[in-house]
């Protein structure tokens, strides 16, 4: 319960001012888990996945994400 783990995903169409948006797509339990952007880099960005139950899980989930290209002004 309360467990978190951070990954990068290595995407060279990244750029440091691109908005990343992630979620839970599907497997394993619904609303068990929530689902970040943590750092965005040019070519790169970390996700952080957080157990918000109350139990134990090691399932394999599916996450989803949209890279919205942006700009700095």
């Amino acid at each position: 319960a309360a467990a978190e783990v951070t990954f990068t995903v290595t995407n060279d169409k990244i750029a440091a001012t691109d908005c990343v948006v992630v979620n839970h797509g599907s497997g394993g339990t619904a609303g068990s888990y929530l689902v970040g952007v943590s750092t965005i880099a040019a070519g790169s960005f970390k996700v952080t996945v957080t157990n918000a139950s109350a139990g134990s899980l090691s399932e394999a989930i599916v996450i989803n994400f949209v890279a919205l290209k942006g700009a700095s002004s």
